[in-house]
């Protein structure tokens, strides 16, 4: 089973990532900061529609911030999902804003109203850690989900990722009657190949979504990465590969079951062959960015040395062990994809 080793540790925005952010529009002027919601003066515990605690609270500002707080949220908002339409705002009210306590970084969790048709969307403000950054830009390139997200100095903006979070997931759908699991068990594959291959770590269940969408005969399944902030971080492979989480074990079973060593193979291929296409398709944008992390200090020495040893031996490819960072191991990672190494 896949073990974190300790608490992960946030890293600065180096200044040739800031470059890299502004080249590709990523880095924005905002109206507001992290550390301007932090300026609630009460809060209460959030529960959902069954009464459980669900972890967030809900924060409240006195009514001379609040006004102010909220017409800038709404802008970032616009900002985010319509390249800065002021148009939009108009229809728009700030319902909630919600702190989650148990996470090391304290994200808020802003939910927008459009009073036109009572529709409800969320977005997030963190602190910025470039490992999260990373990993959110590789996503973008290299799977096929489109990430909406900006920063701004120490700022974080990221759009809401919809679906149901993996744990939710194999609670309450994993076994409907309607369900089909050879779907949901090839898409788990090609999600661990994708996760595996660009070093995106500690995907457990409550760090996914699973989409589901009605198909003309049947339902399609795709699995979503939420959560960023281990890109490249770990040192034990098996913290890449979702395969090794006990949380994710329900759905491991039913790969077991209705799964052949042929079969995985095959999808194994199909998804390195289609990180392949993007990594064609992004190539310029790719190599700026791996040139980045490549100087990037992003990882602590023993997790470098641990993890380049392990694909060293994975792959039986004893140029990893000549990988001096996080980001020359990921590209020599890729280039296992594309035949290069």
């Amino acid at each position: 089973m896949a073990l974190i080793s300790k608490k992960k540790i946030p890293f600065k925005i180096s200044p040739r990532l800031r470059k890299y952010l502004v080249k590709y529009e990523r880095e924005k002027e905002l109206p507001l900061r992290y550390n301007d919601l932090q300026r609630f003066n009460n809060k209460i515990i959030l529960y959902d529609k069954n009464g459980n605690d669900t972890l967030w609270e809900t924060v409240f500002y006195p009514q001379n911030d609040m006004n102010e707080i909220y017409e800038n949220l709404k802008s970032i908002y616009a900002d985010l999902k319509t390249d800065g339409n002021e148009e939009v705002i108009k229809h728009l009210v700030v319902d909630r804003v919600d702190i989650c306590t148990y996470a090391n970084t304290l994200p808020f969790r802003i939910r927008i109203i459009n009073k036109v048709n009572d529709n409800y969307d969320y977005f997030y403000i963190k602190n910025a850690d470039a490992s999260r950054v990373y990993g959110l830009e590789l996503e973008h390139l290299l799977s096929p989900n489109v990430i909406s997200y900006v920063t701004h100095n120490e700022t974080l903006v990221e759009e809401h990722i919809a679906g149901i979070t993996g744990d939710l997931f194999i609670q309450n759908h994993l076994h409907d009657t309607n369900s089909n699991p050879i779907r949901l068990a090839k898409e788990f594959i090609k999600f661990n190949e994708r996760c595996f291959v660009r070093l995106l770590g500690d995907m457990h269940s409550s760090n996914f979504v699973v989409i589901i969408t009605p198909d003309f005969e049947d339902f399609h399944y795709r699995i979503r990465a939420i959560d960023f902030d281990q890109q490249s971080y770990e040192g034990s492979k098996s913290v890449y590969m979702p395969q090794y989480f006990k949380q994710n074990l329900p759905i491991i079973e039913l790969g077991m079951k209705y799964m052949t060593p042929e079969s995985v193979k095959q999808y194994q291929t199909e998804e390195r062959s289609l990180i392949s296409n993007r990594m064609k398709a992004e190539k310029v944008r790719l190599h700026d960015l791996i040139e980045c992390m490549k100087r990037d200090k992003i990882f602590f020495d023993e997790n470098l040395l641990k993890l380049k040893t392990d694909l060293a031996q994975h792959y039986k490819l004893e140029k990893f062990m000549s990988c001096q960072n996080m980001g020359e191991v990921l590209e020599m990672s890729l280039q296992t994809i594309s035949g290069s190494h």
